[in-house]
């Protein structure tokens, strides 16, 4: 999307990429699928998987409603900056998604949304 006005220092924010990683117990029974090591990327909306890895829709919506929020700064205390393990949604498996946050990028408003910045909502 092509912006008519070039962005300016109001209109950024930034977003971290995240690392998704598989965590199994050793010696365990895997009841998802998942193997340890098997991971996604998150950058930006995009979602990568490793090619030939797939990973199972019901860990996939374990963990997906966060995303959106890891992927913001937080303040240190929040719960959402601290804690990264997610438990697998199959109360007989014992894996779990740990959210890793790495490198940050920023991003512009008017390349994301059509929708024009009010900047007198913007907090004072």
């Amino acid at each position: 999307m092509t912006s008519t006005s070039p962005p300016s220092p109001e209109d950024a924010f930034q977003l971290f990429d995240l690392r998704v990683e598989v965590v199994c117990p050793p010696d365990t029974r895997i009841m998802c699928g998942a193997k340890e090591g098997d991971y996604f990327t998150l950058k930006g909306e995009m979602l990568y998987l490793p090619p030939d890895q797939g990973i199972s829709i019901y860990s996939l919506s374990s963990v997906l409603p966060l995303l959106a929020a890891k992927q913001r700064v937080t303040a240190k205390n929040d719960w959402m900056t601290t804690d990264a393990l997610i438990a697998c949604p199959d109360p007989c498996c014992p894996s779990q998604l740990k959210i890793v946050r790495e490198g940050i990028r920023t991003f512009r408003h008017s390349e994301t949304t059509a929708v024009p910045l009010n900047n007198t909502d913007a907090p004072k």
